[in-house]
């Protein structure tokens, strides 16, 4: 047995306990009546532009038979539309491993598998199943060759995040004084959720918030500045705007002002032109530092404070007392949206703070280099990936499905209760987020709805899939799937492979 995989032995011996304990949170689903409520994301579909990006797959099926096998060798419509069904549902969301009696084999999985994973609508094909209580690798077919991610990057912006942030962090948009008398300026922290929305109007996915996922209120900004300006005797302003704490290029390499709108740490609801816009790609204004900072201007002026001219970028004097200020939803809550909704806006933020906790440049390049540095402390293998920003956006990006395995065994291991927030925020097949239209009755994939909990990724000519799943026996399994298409349903065939694995016992 080699080193790493008496490492993932020791820390996943009682990951059984530790995935129940999610189970625990989320509940077991009931087999709806009428239709099955899609949640906090109803409608996205995951879609990402972008170009084919690399191949990446050996084409060698191996039946994995324990942990010495898993070496690391490798150097979209619009809307919140629901769909109504009665999705079938065969037990929880997450499950308590089985017992002895339940261990699923390579062989088990291999038969399984082998007639789905050579559907013609994957052109290639990477993939890993392994065993989320032991860690064993069952099935593995160019699980050590990196491969385009998509939007399953998520997944280690997500867990780096959790690793590095504490939990209790949220972000602040801030009001300080400026360097001339009778001057303020508005500091941007990195929150992109800030809304200028009332609270009983805000929406994520298409679902109302509560008090623990509501977004900071631009209002409650301008109004918690406006008294205090007034209780010192100051009753007009010049308004600035400070976007310093980002460095390098604003716009994404893929920017089009639909999928992710440009990256700066000031912005009101993600810089959408319409902030109650419920597509999933919404139209984005072209300078979101300065939209917010205009919305907020006529925010003070309803709060009866004068602004003189139109706000004027800057940047806070070092030190500057501050006025006032909003905090956003914590981090877990913040990865728990950006996964369930596969908000690329968000994930770049977050990803800025892994590089701000991390001591690096709060930039694309800074970010990419802190999740990795992240990663590497947590022991998951990082052979052959290459990150180029936090959302998966990126045709450049590469990992292995092995090390998508890895980072879902990290969060549902009992070591690192910090990271439960990837596991309780992945969709859930059939019910919520970028799942929520997968999975369906004429899927062939139907069984699996309500068993399976799996981050989505969609560029053009990629469809990847990576999560949990929990089989016939009940044990629950780790995967992940990361094929190249040829124009078919691919992301059709990799549900169906997926489906096959809750199915079966495996033995």
């Amino acid at each position: 047995m080699n080193a790493r995989a008496r490492v993932w032995r020791g820390r996943r011996a009682v990951a059984a306990g530790a995935v129940a304990t999610v189970l625990a949170v989320a509940g077991p689903l009931a087999a709806p009546t009428a239709a099955a409520d899609p949640g906090p994301a109803a409608g996205r579909q995951d879609r990402h532009r972008s170009d084919d990006g690399a191949d990446g797959a050996d084409g060698a099926h191996r039946r994995g038979t324990g942990a010495d096998d898993r070496k690391n060798d490798s150097g979209p419509g619009k809307g919140t539309a629901r769909r109504h069904r009665s999705a079938p549902v065969k037990g929880p969301v997450l499950a308590a491993a089985a017992d002895a009696a339940g261990v699923p084999t390579g062989d088990g999985v291999h038969r399984s598998l082998d007639p789905a994973v050579h559907d013609g609508a994957l052109a290639a094909l990477n993939l890993a199943v392994a065993d989320a209580t032991t860690g064993t690798l069952l099935y593995g077919s160019g699980e050590n060759t990196p491969a385009t991610p998509a939007s399953t990057t998520k997944l280690a912006t997500a867990v780096a995040a959790l690793a590095l942030i504490p939990p209790t962090t949220r972000i602040a948009t801030t009001v300080v004084r400026g360097s001339d008398p009778g001057s303020i300026t508005l500091v941007g922290g990195g929150d992109p959720t800030l809304t200028v929305l009332p609270a009983d109007q805000v929406r994520v996915g298409g679902q109302p918030v509560d008090a623990d996922t509501a977004p900071a209120s631009l209002a409650d900004l301008a109004a918690r500045t406006a008294a205090a300006l007034k209780a010192a005797g100051t009753t007009t302003v010049r308004l600035g705007y400070d976007t310093s704490l980002y460095t390098g290029p604003l716009l994404h390499p893929e920017h089009d002002a639909t999928n992710i709108a440009a990256v700066t740490p000031l912005m009101v609801d993600e810089g959408r032109i319409d902030p109650k816009s419920p597509d999933e790609a919404p139209a984005r204004v072209f300078d979101p530092a300065g939209q917010a900072a205009g919305a907020f201007a006529d925010r003070l002026r309803a709060e009866g404070v004068a602004v003189d001219g139109t706000p004027a970028r800057t940047t806070a004097p070092a030190g500057a007392a501050a006025i006032a200020e909003v905090r956003s939803p914590s981090v877990p809550r913040l990865v728990e949206r950006l996964l369930t909704t596969s908000d690329n806006t968000l994930a770049e933020a977050v990803a800025r703070q892994v590089a701000i906790a991390a001591g690096k440049p709060a930039s694309f390049e800074g970010a990419s280099a802190a999740t990795l540095q992240a990663l590497t402390a947590l022991a998951v293998p990082t052979a052959g990936v290459v990150l180029n920003d936090g959302s998966g956006l990126s045709s450049k990006n590469l990992i292995p499905p092995i090390t998508l395995t890895e980072l879902l065994a990290r969060a549902a291991a009992p070591d690192h209760p910090e990271l439960r927030p990837v596991l309780t925020g992945l969709p859930v097949a059939g019910f919520t987020g970028t799942l929520v239209n997968r999975f369906g009755a004429r899927s062939g994939a139907a069984g699996a709805a309500g068993v399976v909990r799996a981050k989505t990724g969609t560029l053009s000519g990629v469809a990847t899939l990576a999560g949990t799943v929990v089989d016939a026996d009940g044990r629950v399994l780790v995967f992940a799937l990361m094929s190249r298409t040829n124009g078919g349903d691919a992301r059709g065939a990799v549900d169906r492979i997926v489906a096959r694995i809750a199915a079966c016992g495996c033995r």
